[in-house]
């Protein structure tokens, strides 16, 4: 398997849902609603794929300015491919892509709390957030 990173300007919407289901991630992801989830990839201004062939096995779709601060909205990568260091290489190309002094940040799922950590991500107690409605 020769896994290709590459950033994508265009995603199709289908082609993400299908990630995210394959990933686990659909069941915190609006996939019924195929009008937000391409208004979500639209304004997503840095989308890193990783992909087996022509198969997506993996997306980082985050939000920066490529100077300060990057919000790593989304971290998929399907269920088959865990565990092959393909999470923690798309978020080291998202580093790569943003600036050597911006920062990262994402909100993990309650069961991914310990991914995070195990890569060598910091845990931050400093934030906040207004829920959807």
């Amino acid at each position: 398997m020769a896994v290709v990173y590459a950033i994508e300007h265009r995603l199709a919407a289908e082609e993400f849902v299908e990630l995210l289901r394959r990933s686990g991630l659909a069941a915190r992801r609006p996939v019924e609603d195929s009008r937000r989830i391409a208004k979500m990839l639209e304004h997503g201004n840095l989308i890193v794929t990783a992909r087996d062939q022509t198969k997506l096995v993996g997306v980082a779709r985050s939000l920066t300015d490529f100077s300060f601060a990057c919000y790593l909205s989304d971290l998929a990568v399907d269920r088959a491919y865990q565990g092959q260091g393909i999470g923690r290489r798309l978020i080291d190309e998202t580093r790569r892509a943003v600036a050597p002094h911006s920062m990262v940040l994402l909100l993990a799922a309650p069961d991914a709390m310990s991914y995070y950590a195990h890569i060598g991500m910091s845990k931050v107690d400093n934030a906040f957030m207004c829920p959807r409605r």
